[in-house]
């Protein structure tokens, strides 16, 4: 019965071709009027609106605005356009929905000819808009009519979507998959297809301290807090969690880096061998290993200390960085930046030449607070930065998601764009085929519980390396990668992420949409 109810709303939903042939040319026995917006969020505003433009003809044609053509907000559209026609298409008083894959509907009201054109109040109460205008020339021009519906109660979707955002993640997730052809059964497929693959990592290794203290007061004569130290908890993060976050998963790990001549070199290696990463790792005597501890009270982290140098490494060992990746067999080669030595304008020309034909080429640059750029690495197949980080690429602090990330897409050349946006998800650029309706799409965060965001990006980087090269899906690696990035969050310390883990996830994600 369910099924059912999904296909009779779908059908509704129609190309301009379609509409043009069910309504037919003017004059027509049925009279046809059009409503046009966003629809973000469907609320009583739009019902009273969509209502009262149905008292005036026979069918009602709602058209909404495409994804791609919205930028008035800053994370918009929140509801993607296959779900909004969908949640018009449910409505009783809507006969026909189209998406209109223009910015305006001039294009559509020249060519659908419906006789009348439905604005609402806001639009005509301190008189016409220009666009407005425009709409109201294309439709004199044939013989139609505009009407304003009554201005009673005005509602807003961005008001609305600002102030108290409703939770449809489970929702756009279904809609995402559906448009796909993706199940969750194929979620659970390419987990298992992941194991075996080889992937060559190469970056900078960074220790990851917690140090937990007991506040014991605050100084006398200066604004210093007194702490007791309780004890210290390490982690191996950078781009160290990355490969072991990929071994985890089931990938074969190669893992090529730098570390200082001290005990937190003994450390690491122990780490990575106890894990089953390969580590091919150049000592520098010179440098220390890169460590940040961060001290943490009562829940709270009061104080981060890094130890490091980030110094560029010689050519020596440039030379012998270039020699690994030039002779490393492996399905997938991950860049991973914290530009604390390895990558910088003289070294990263030479190790991308390195790069063999055939491997994916994967790259995430976390340097917002340093002088690192995602640009650097151009043409690659894969790259994950956050917003910050974009934003710091393109000069641009002002553009809202969007266009920025289209920006960043089309300036790295890039085949897969995944921009982190936090707690907010993530938003995908992609190559387009012709088999593609979509160039871009977002997915929300899974997190049930925020602990810990830190390690959230490095999850992400691996699971979604490993889904593309296993699946050569974009969507798949989307998915998995924030699925990965939200168990990350939901506990403390970058510990890597298992694929039971991720199942689990899939299993309570899919409970929740009620998707079969």
């Amino acid at each position: 019965m369910k099924s059912k109810a999904s296909k009779d709303y779908r059908r509704k939903i129609k190309t301009r071709p379609e509409l043009q042939e069910i309504i037919g040319s003017r004059p027509r026995s049925r009279k046809v009027i059009m409503c046009h917006g966003t629809f973000d969020l469907v609320h009583p505003g739009h019902i009273r609106h969509l209502m009262y433009a149905k008292s005036k003809a026979d069918i009602l044609v709602a058209s909404l605005t495409c994804d791609a053509h919205i930028s008035k907000a800053y994370f918009r559209p929140f509801v993607p356009q296959e779900l909004r026609a969908m949640n018009l298409a449910a409505l009783e008083i809507v006969d026909y929905v189209l998406i209109d894959e223009n910015p305006t509907p001039l294009e559509n009201l020249e060519l659908l000819q419906p006789d009348f054109f439905a604005k609402g109040y806001e639009y005509s109460k301190e008189g016409l808009h220009p666009k407005t205008r425009e709409e109201v020339e294309v439709i004199e021009k044939y013989g139609g009519e505009i009407i304003f519906t009554p201005g009673d109660v005005i509602y807003s979707s961005s008001h609305i979507i600002e102030n108290q955002p409703p939770n449809l993640a489970g929702d756009k997730l279904h809609s995402l998959m559906q448009g796909e052809g993706i199940t969750f059964d194929q979620l659970r497929q390419a987990l298992e297809t992941m194991a075996g693959v080889r992937v060559h990592v190469l970056g900078d290794t960074i220790v990851d301290s917690h140090t937990y203290c007991t506040l014991i007061g605050g100084m006398a004569k200066t604004p210093t807090f007194s702490l007791k130290y309780e004890n210290q908890v390490d982690f191996v993060g950078g781009a160290g969690v990355v490969a072991k976050h990929l071994r985890k998963a089931g990938a074969d790990v190669k893992f090529t880096t730098v570390l200082g001549k001290d005990g937190l070199k003994d450390f690491v290696l122990k780490d990575l061998s106890d894990c089953g990463v390969e580590c091919d790792a150049v000592i520098d005597p010179t440098r220390p290993t890169t460590q940040k501890n961060v001290f943490v009270t009562g829940g709270y982290r009061m104080l981060k200390v890094d130890k490091l140098d980030n110094r560029p490494i010689s050519d020596k060992f440039l030379s012998r960085f270039m020699q690994s990746i030039s002779s490393t067999k492996c399905d997938a080669i991950v860049f991973s930046d914290f530009r604390h030595g390895i990558f910088n304008s003289r070294t990263i020309p030479g190790l991308i030449a390195s790069m063999p034909q055939g491997p994916l080429r994967i790259a995430d640059s976390q340097v917002a607070s340093r002088w690192g750029n995602i640009l650097d690495f151009f043409d690659f197949d894969l790259i994950t930065p956050n917003e910050r980080e974009a934003r710091f690429a393109l000069g641009d602090q002002d553009s809202v998601i969007r266009p920025l990330a289209r920006e960043l897409y089309q300036r790295a050349h890039c085949k897969l764009l995944i921009l982190k946006l936090g707690e907010r998800g993530i938003i995908t650029y992609r190559s387009q085929t012709p088999d593609d309706f979509r160039a871009f799409f977002t997915v929300d965060s899974f997190t049930d519980r925020l602990v810990d965001a830190v390690g959230a990006g490095d999850a992400l980087l691996a699971y979604a390396t490993l889904a593309l090269a296993a699946t050569k899906s974009g969507v798949i690696a989307s998915i998995l990668g924030s699925m990965a990035a939200a168990i990350a969050c939901e506990r403390e310390g970058n510990v890597p992420i298992s694929p039971d883990e991720v199942l689990k996830k899939i299993n309570a994600v899919e409970k929740m949409t009620c998707y079969s």
